[in-house]
């Protein structure tokens, strides 16, 4: 259960965030978009250094709850080669190394493609699903971009030995335990809770409760199952997202860094000396999330060149640069 300095944010009273312009889109010169949102860097002890926006409001972090969750799954025993940790930390792009991998869990512990629970897609990334699409295939669970932490989620109930079917269900020993590690991990109580895309529980939280989540995460002792997380998506971000996606990008350039993405623009980061860092674009537009990322990573000190390809993002006419993404002004 959530410890005694854990906020209670579940009765207060869900409102509006008051969001900022973070980003804009030009074209020709002229600032055709402006995107809104909130951003949050925490120190190591947790406590915001950098607002922008209203980080304190709740937002739904999707997919970025993966690493947090594989956390729970590895202190209820769950065992697994870096490559595939990693996977069950990801929104893979579904290339053959993704599908794979999440198959490779399930036979592990005795299972098979059948056990899994999530909706059935094409793959994430855009070459990937091409490449499916042209050779015919339809949508399938393991296609799917979170169908390593399905198969996770299925192992770990065997490793219990807690019912496979109906994995999904809140009530479920395996999503209990789940949501208490999370509100361990954020030091706040959900103030919402909903479904997410693939069918797993989702829970709210503000932006500085899961910046704080993944200083922590990034600053684990090797040790721990925190420790043994981030090890693996550093060792392989290729597993975390796919080899063109801008958060494997991210982490190959600046060492130590952990980042995962969520769906509606959410965007996650943690440093190793404890920082973390939390983005949320308003109306989910995700062509504005890295840049304003990288935005907060330059105000906290990093200003490797490596970073410059994510600082912004063409804007095409006729097939050709005519404007581009940017982070606002400070």
């Amino acid at each position: 259960m959530a410890s005694p300095s854990t906020t209670s944010a579940s009765s207060g009273q869900l409102r509006t965030p008051r969001h900022v312009p973070v980003a804009e889109t030009t074209r020709g010169g002229l600032v055709e978009c402006v995107h809104y949102g909130s951003a949050v860097a925490t120190s190591p002890d947790g406590t915001p250094s950098l607002v922008i926006g209203d980080p304190e409001a709740p937002v739904y972090p999707r997919s970025s709850l993966k690493p947090l969750q594989a956390v729970a799954m590895v202190r209820a025993g769950l065992s697994l080669p870096a490559d595939l940790l990693a996977l069950s930390a990801s929104s893979h792009s579904g290339a053959a190394e993704h599908q794979d991998g999440a198959a490779r869990i399930l036979a592990r512990y005795g299972l098979d493609e059948s056990a899994l629970e999530n909706t059935p897609d094409l793959p994430y990334g855009a070459a990937e699903r091409e490449r499916w699409l042209s050779s015919g295939h339809p949508p399938t669970r393991l296609a799917q971009n979170c169908s390593g932490k399905h198969a996770a989620m299925a192992a770990t109930c065997v490793v219990n030995g807690w019912p496979v079917a109906g994995y999904l269900d809140p009530a479920h020993p395996l999503q209990r335990l789940v949501e208490d590690t999370l509100t361990e991990l954020v030091g706040e109580e959900p103030f919402a809770v909903s479904t997410d895309g693939c069918g797993t529980p989702l829970f709210a939280y503000s932006l500085t409760a899961m910046a704080r989540a993944y200083g922590r995460l990034a600053a684990a002792a090797a040790d721990t199952p925190e420790g043994a997380v981030a090890a693996a998506m550093r060792a392989h971000p290729g597993m975390v997202a796919g080899d063109r996606r801008d958060v494997t990008v991210l982490m190959r350039a600046v060492p130590g860094l952990l980042a995962k993405d969520g769906a509606e623009a959410v965007q996650v980061v943690g440093l190793p000396d404890g920082r973390g860092v939390a983005v949320k674009i308003a109306d989910g537009g995700d062509r504005a999330r890295m840049p304003v990322t990288v935005r907060v990573l330059r105000e906290l000190g990093f200003g490797a060149r490596s970073l410059d390809g994510l600082a912004t993002s063409p804007v095409l006419g006729g097939g050709r640069p005519v404007g581009l993404v940017r982070a606002a002004e400070a």
